[in-house]
């Protein structure tokens, strides 16, 4: 599965505990990556000072569904699980 464009969930929900470019401490869950754009695209995507957690992260129908809710709800249960 490609990602959705214009999604970001995975910019969003998650907390990132990897220094990410503005943001040196990483994030916190449920706020947005200040690397995420007003069309909710990465503006490191591509780049290598991406974080690898950011690389490795692939979408996936189980995770993202079919709507940008559906992925948010889920990468939201995921971190409160974890």
């Amino acid at each position: 599965m490609d990602c959705r464009l214009h999604c970001g969930a995975c910019c969003i929900a998650p907390s990132i505990s990897s220094s990410i470019p503005g943001m040196p401490n990483g994030k916190p869950a449920g706020e947005r990556c200040i690397q995420l754009d007003d069309q909710n695209l990465c503006k490191l995507f591509g780049k290598p000072e991406r974080p690898k957690v950011c690389h490795m992260f692939k979408a996936c129908p189980d995770i993202c569904g079919t709507t940008n809710q559906h992925a948010m709800k889920s990468l939201t249960e995921l971190e409160r699980l974890t």
